[in-house]
């Protein structure tokens, strides 16, 4: 510490300051900083980035969290990313596993490597951290449709059931009101028939 405050009288002595300025000049790289630490990062955090990176990968139907997490997903609508990816990571370096479920008729080994490439582009981009595997399990093929049928939640049933039940209590609610309104007049009319006077 002594040496930064005699740097520091030595700069604000006159004569000094372009020795100064010479010395902030070596320092203006700020990418990396002199305070000791370590950056670390939670499994959950490498999974949220790979499940992210691979959403909108052509051919890719889901990766497949497995039995239990996809009777969760059957019941209530999750937009969970990290499902059916498991990582490892270290300082440096991560490995990857994964489930998938693939559209028919696509190249399956075609939609693997791009499902890698991706994994490990955008890994090192937000990390730093280099993935040295990624080993992928073609848990299920299925065309579109069968998966979009798949996919419908007990909630999403439940929703429908809801709204069709709403729209039929509204339009019963209707016609009771209009027998109620037409029941309304006929006996409005029948009262003033009887009003009216009657000359015998």
């Amino acid at each position: 510490m002594d040496n930064q405050f005699e740097n520091k009288e030595k700069m604000d002595m006159p004569g000094a300051n372009n020795m100064g300025n010479k010395m902030n000049q070596g320092n203006t790289d700020k990418s990396k900083s002199d305070v000791p630490g370590d950056l670390t990062y939670d499994d959950k955090v490498i999974q949220k980035i790979i499940g992210t990176a691979v959403e909108k990968i052509d051919g890719l139907l889901t990766v497949d969290g497995g039995f239990f997490s996809n009777i969760a997903e059957k019941l209530v609508n999750t937009d969970n990313v990290t499902t059916g990816i498991d990582t490892e990571v270290g300082k440096k370096q991560v490995a990857v596993d994964m489930d998938v479920v693939v559209e028919y008729g696509r190249d399956i080994p075609e939609i693997a490597d791009h499902i890698k490439q991706v994994i490990q582009e955008e890994v090192k981009k937000m990390t730093h951290l280099e993935v040295v595997e990624v080993n992928i399990h073609v848990a299920d093929v299925k065309t579109k449709q069968q998966y979009q049928e798949d996919s419908e939640t007990v909630q999403d049933k439940v929703t429908d059931a809801a709204q069709t039940t709403g729209h039929f209590a509204s339009k019963q609610a209707e016609k009771a009101k209009d027998a109620v309104d037409r029941g309304t007049n006929t006996l409005q009319n029948k009262m003033e028939e009887n009003q009216e006077p009657h000359v015998e």
